[in-house]
């Protein structure tokens, strides 16, 4: 049998209770890893976690807006499996879909709490320890297609996938003297429960969608598909790659969709 390839490494993925996350630690266990499950979700962490196994997996609460709950994760992994390997910072929100001329920068606050201040809370304190304990770790964060092409979400949602690109580049600046490296992932759209609730559709009709105005045709794009460029970014396969945004949009943000219908006019 071949090694597998995050054989004996330890993860945390945050937003890992459904959708991406879900599938993630699913494809992380899959390859040897241990994993823990970080989400505010305690019924869906639980079920998920002994679903898999508890010898494999862990579920802890975490909100991370709460620096201190990310802080107390990180801890509670090194407790339970005695290092930290990778950290796939996933966990993120919507946000609301309005008009600047009707901006509510409360919720503003709240989806930059979650996609911009989380992430760079879960960036800090597992950096902390790989640099304390030397280990050459893996930092993943999710972002979106939305964080190079506007117009596919809300304002807040729009800025805060910008913001995290350049969070990505600018801890990867620093991170990479200690064998550290950090890497976001853009996905296109993938029917995930979250994004069902937000936009009040059905996965199917969400995938219809999604597969009408995007370029690649033949392919639906999952969740499991994020998971394994996560995968690939958390292995050893990808030993020298840093500061790098992996968009996994079957080439949807670098077309012009105009120009084809132009063209077959």
């Amino acid at each position: 049998m071949s090694k597998q390839r995050l054989e004996g490494k330890v993860a945390i993925v945050t937003g890992a209770a459904s959708g991406i996350g879900e599938d993630a630690v699913k494809t992380f266990v899959e390859n040897g890893a241990f994993v823990v499950i970080a989400d505010i979700n305690h019924e869906l962490g639980h079920h998920l976690a002994t679903s898999i196994g508890l010898d494999k997996v862990s579920y802890h609460h975490c909100d991370v807006r709460d620096e201190k709950q990310v802080e107390q994760t990180v801890s509670f992994t090194l407790e339970k499996y005695g290092t930290l390997d990778i950290m796939f910072s996933n966990a993120g929100i919507p946000g609301p879909m309005s008009s600047i001329l009707e901006f509510d920068l409360n919720k503003f606050d709240n989806t930059m709490a979650v996609n911009i201040r989380g992430v760079a809370a879960t960036i800090k304190h597992a950096a902390r320890v790989m640099v304390d304990r030397k280990i050459r770790g893996s930092i993943i964060c999710t972002a979106s297609v939305a964080a190079t092409v506007a117009g596919g979400g809300g304002h807040d949602y729009v800025t805060s996938k910008h913001g995290l690109i350049g969070l990505v580049r600018s801890t990867c600046s620093e991170l990479g003297a200690y064998g550290i490296r950090v890497n976001s992932i853009s996905p296109y759209l993938v029917a995930t429960p979250l994004v069902c609730r937000t936009l009040g559709k059905e996965q199917g009709e969400i995938e219809a969608n999604g597969n009408d105005i995007g370029n690649l045709k033949g392919v639906t794009l999952k969740g499991k598909h994020i998971a394994e460029a996560a995968l690939f970014l958390a292995s050893d396969e990808s030993a020298y790659i840093s500061g790098h945004n992996l968009v996994v949009d079957g080439g949807f943000s670098v077309i012009n969709t105009s120009f084809p219908s132009i063209i077959k006019k």
